[in-house]
């Protein structure tokens, strides 16, 4: 750096040390109804040590959500808000069209009781409900975890099984395949039905289609968010009967036209194609 250049370099820490020292001054001055202002740390998406997430380009993944170490997530997955996904001391490994609901955390093992050093593999269109704890387990394709729910260490949750919302399954457990299990401790409470098994894999495909639209919602630029509120208070009051008697035809924006896959009978007709 020549003299110019530290110059201007000296001028420019001057100028940003006065901006701090007014932002201070003027905080003070207003005293408690003051509001500081902080810049936020979060990363969504962040190595540590030499592990780097590997997550496929369709997957959503949430702005308030955390994807941290040695997590693979596979295509049309999808990671919610305020979620966390924590490879730090083994890997996360999850499939295709899985959802991960809002404020659920997802961590691995390197030392337990039993001695064993365990992942956490969840497999292709599982739905795993708001606030659920997977710690160190297995879940298999197509299973269903419900709100709330605490899966420890070397549990296993076979294909087309469901846990419970609120329920704990203890370590090592096996949950078999076709049952329901609730409960703290989680027990067998009954065998799931040929439409319950079906719902779980509509709301795997309900949740890809959901992704979508939050997707392109968080995507979008300022400009466009704002263009979207003008012309939502423009189209709130429209009185179609009264537009009728007048001959006028208001015509809706596409931007304003919600996906009709996210809806559950079209979004079946879109799997069927």
């Amino acid at each position: 750096m020549g003299t110019l250049g530290r110059a201007i370099f000296t001028v420019g820490k001057w100028i940003r040390g006065t901006g701090q020292a007014m932002d201070r001054l003027g905080s003070t001055l207003q005293g408690g109804l003051r509001v500081e202002e902080q810049v936020s740390r979060h990363r969504t998406i962040m190595n540590i040590f030499e592990k780097e997430p590997k997550i496929h380009r369709d997957v959503f993944v949430a702005p308030s959500a955390a994807v941290i170490g040695d997590v693979e997530i596979g295509h049309g997955s999808s990671i919610w808000y305020g979620s966390i996904l924590r490879g730090d001391v083994n890997s996360i490994h999850i499939g295709s069209g899985t959802n991960i609901q809002d404020n659920s955390l997802v961590h691995v093992a390197k030392a337990n009781f039993s001695g064993k050093v365990l992942p956490t593999i969840i497999g292709s269109n599982v739905t795993v409900g708001h606030s659920a704890v997977l710690h160190a387990c297995t879940i298999e394709d197509e299973a269903f975890v419900g709100m709330g729910a605490t899966l420890l260490d070397g549990v296993l949750v076979e294909k087309h099984s469901m846990v419970g919302a609120g329920s704990l399954v203890k370590q090592n457990t096996r949950i078999p395949s076709g049952e329901v299990w609730v409960g703290n401790p989680a027990k067998f409470l009954r065998k799931l039905t040929e439409e319950e098994i079906a719902f779980i894999a509509q709301s795997a495909t309900n949740y890809i289609n959901l992704a979508q639209v939050h997707a392109a919602e968080n995507a979008k630029s300022f400009d466009e968010i704002e263009l979207e509120k003008m012309l939502r208070k423009k189209y709130a009051h429209k009185d179609e009967e009264y537009d009728s008697m007048l001959g006028v035809v208001r015509e809706i924006p596409p931007e304003l036209i919600l996906p009709d896959n996210i809806l559950p009978h079209n979004a079946q007709k879109a799997v069927a194609r």
